[in-house]
């Protein structure tokens, strides 16, 4: 991968102009359209992907660019990318960067843990970052925008000798498609990785009660959780553990299960331990009807966008099978299987053997 860094940016603001020239002042770099997608030219390369959606949310250079990213599939192989997202009201800036993110890591972007600084109308949402830096909101909001592009250009993907895999799911062995599926990529991953998986089901899981943020801090110093269960003393130390997390989520009306979202919510607590941004997300999401690409979008938004995982390119494997024990015998699953876990191996090890080639 080059260190050439490109900016993309699609649709503006006075305020988006300021904030640019304030962030990559002194930084090299060239503008792209987004119809050089389909031409090749940006593969292997440090991308700042740049939004601004009105109150109305994402317009039609908007729309545009994920349609383009969708129907140029390897475009961006080898990119490394970040954003910023400019609103012009409270709402949209968040769906404009899952809808975004989804699109570039299919078409081959990955994304470094926590990729994306938004700025709303008002820049509320700034005000934590405000008061922790001792600014103003628009100050903090400028400042966070340029450690992302200082962030980006500094950033290189790890590779592990033997990476340590986890897999996580909340699903019925026997019965579930994802399990099943799962299953068969540990197979192919199995002779270059250290492999553990772990249930959701087995053991009490409690959602997250909204402690203060002194209480969370007081409880992870210890590595424990006033809700205490499953999650603070097996789960969080083994994806502490991990190089990398396979996390399994069927399509429960459109939406992660409980279990996997009462997981996502209790990580605060496993983030004030340690960071995870030296940690890979993938996922296989299963939908017996539609609706695979929404929770995909909830996947990375909470543990990429959020909560700080590297989210690697063609990060989820997505598919629709409703009877129990359908999705294997879906046409081509298998090589597709086989495929996505080569995916992997090329990730996470430094040289992909050339068995997997």
């Amino acid at each position: 991968m080059t260190d050439e860094l490109i900016l993309l940016q699609v649709e503006s603001s006075p305020r988006l102009e300021q904030l640019l020239e304030f962030s990559l002042e002194g930084i090299s770099y060239r503008t792209a359209t987004a119809q050089e997608l389909s031409t090749g030219a940006f593969q292997n390369c440090r991308i700042l992907f740049v939004l601004y959606v009105d109150e109305l949310g994402m317009g039609p250079e908007c729309f545009g660019l994920l349609r383009l990213l969708r129907a140029n599939p390897g475009a961006l192989k080898g990119c490394v990318g970040s954003m910023i997202v400019d609103g012009a009201g409270e709402l949209y800036t968040k769906q404009a960067a899952q809808a975004l993110a989804l699109g570039a890591n299919m078409a081959g972007c990955m994304f470094p843990g926590k990729p994306l600084v938004e700025g709303t109308g008002s820049l509320y949402n700034q005000r934590v970052s405000a008061k922790r830096m001792e600014c103003s909101l628009e100050e903090a909001y400028f400042l966070r925008c340029r450690e992302l592009v200082q962030r980006l250009l500094s950033f290189h993907r790890p590779h592990f000798s033997r990476p340590k895999i986890l897999m996580l799911h909340a699903s019925d062995n026997r019965k579930s498609n994802t399990v099943a599926m799962g299953r068969e990529v540990l197979e192919h991953l199995a002779p270059y990785c250290d492999i553990r998986t772990i249930s959701l089901q087995n053991g009490a899981i409690y959602d997250c009660r909204g402690c203060s943020y002194t209480a969370c801090l007081h409880y992870s110093k210890s590595g424990t959780c006033y809700y205490g269960g499953a999650l603070p003393t097996e789960v969080f130390p083994a994806i502490l553990e991990s190089d990398a997390l396979l996390l399994l989520c069927p399509n429960f009306n459109d939406s992660a299960s409980a279990n996997i979202m009462a997981l996502i919510n209790r990580m605060t607590n496993l983030l004030l331990q340690s960071p995870l941004f030296d940690k890979y997300l993938f996922s296989i999401v299963v939908s017996g009807y539609s609706g695979s690409d929404l929770v995909a979008r909830q996947i990375l938004g909470a543990l990429c966008l959020n909560k700080t995982m590297m989210l690697p390119p063609s990060f989820c494997m997505l598919q629709t099978a409703n009877d129990p024990g359908s999705a294997m015998h879906s046409p081509g699953i298998h090589d597709r299987l086989e495929r996505w876990s080569h995916e992997i191996l090329h990730t996470l090890l430094p040289e992909t053997p050339s068995q997997v080639q």
